[in-house]
């Protein structure tokens, strides 16, 4: 299976240096979706919004899966070793350094997200889950070299992800020499408006 390109949008800042916000949606939605969220983060940062090649029932993923909360491993490394690729491709078309990745991801696109800290731990400068769940059932070893800090964000009363893996991930990305800040809010799996307040001021402070 050959990898495929994927549709995005760019937006780059006047910075030659500036980091780049990848931004990753969740089941659904597309390269248009998460875009005025970017704009609680600031105008310092390149913005690259990606559409997932899955089609699940006419719906846009970035892998598929088997069942609710049942992913295909075998497509979730394919698809991210195929997003890996897309991202530096798409780094030389369009001059955006690829050492300042900072990944967005929301519920399906977190997912994505969190394989890429899996099978490329190095890579991303940092990383934000908002809804994530653990890309594998069973987790291969991962470990970063690099001070690569990720914020998690997980609802208390999400039906789709339990606390108890949430927090297994945590330590897991612990354990692999992330620097980890987790917020666990009294929601379900939709987004508030204080993920995106927690998650900005965590990236105006790190980047």
């Amino acid at each position: 299976m050959k990898y495929q390109p994927l549709k995005y949008i760019y937006k780059a800042t006047e910075n030659p240096e500036a980091s780049t916000l990848l931004l990753l949606h969740g089941t659904g939605g597309d390269e248009n979706d998460l875009l005025p969220l970017a704009k609680n983060f600031g105008s310092h940062f390149n913005i690259l919004s990606v559409r997932g090649n899955v089609l699940e029932h006419g719906m846009p993923r970035f892998f598929r899966r088997l069942g609710m909360g049942v992913f295909d491993e075998k497509d979730v490394e394919f698809r991210t070793h195929e997003l890996v690729s897309f991202l530096k491709d798409t780094a030389k078309n369009e001059g955006f350094d690829t050492t300042k990745i900072i990944a967005l991801g929301y519920s399906n696109g977190a997912n994505i997200a969190g394989a890429i800290l899996v099978h490329y731990p190095n890579l991303l400068h940092g990383a934000i889950l908002f809804r994530p769940m653990l890309p594998y059932q069973q987790m291969p070893f991962f470990k970063t070299d690099k001070n690569v800090n990720v914020f998690i964000s997980s609802g208390k009363l999400d039906t789709m992800v339990s606390n108890s893996e949430i927090d297994m991930y945590t330590s897991l990305l612990k354990k692999g020499n992330f620097i980890v800040k987790h917020h666990r809010l009294n929601t379900g799996h939709n987004l508030k408006e204080e993920d995106i307040s927690l998650a900005a001021k965590w990236t105006q402070k790190l980047f």
